[in-house]
């Protein structure tokens, strides 16, 4: 059976005021790769096209169901890269982010994405769970 999973967050101010923690060290548990996501439409199948926020709500939303039937949560969620296709959106992400994950921010990259197919996407990295997940 793996080790449990130990983590800790670096935190410094300018990092958790953009909601990101500077560092995540992990040691132990197991790694989970997620996909990229994109949400065109929310859970019923209303569209997000002029949405950000569902855009937003709606990829962890996504993403928390995949890392659940994985045996894990987002608060497992060590790293991550965003790509926005309007820098604009940039401090209301932010603001949706410090919502999803309060103060134990993944490490993360906010990119302007050009040929990005939405206005929000979400891009998988390796993630460590604790064991027994």
């Amino acid at each position: 059976m793996p080790e449990p999973l130990k983590r800790n967050h670096i935190k410094r101010e300018a990092a958790q005021a953009r909601a990101y923690s500077q560092a995540v060290i992990t040691e132990g548990g197991r790694t989970i790769w997620l996909a990229g996501q994109v949400a065109i439409e929310d859970s019923s199948g209303r569209s997000l096209a002029a949405d950000f926020d569902g855009q937003v709500r709606e990829v962890f939303a996504r993403l928390g169901r995949t890392l659940e039937e994985a045996g894990a949560s987002l608060a497992d969620l060590v790293t991550m890269t965003v790509f926005i296709t309007d820098a604009r959106l940039g401090d209301r992400f932010t603001q949706l982010r410090r919502e999803i994950f309060a103060d134990n921010f993944p490490r993360g990259a906010r990119c302007r994405g050009r040929n990005v197919s939405r206005p929000m996407s979400h891009h998988g990295r390796p993630l460590p769970t604790p064991s027994g997940h």
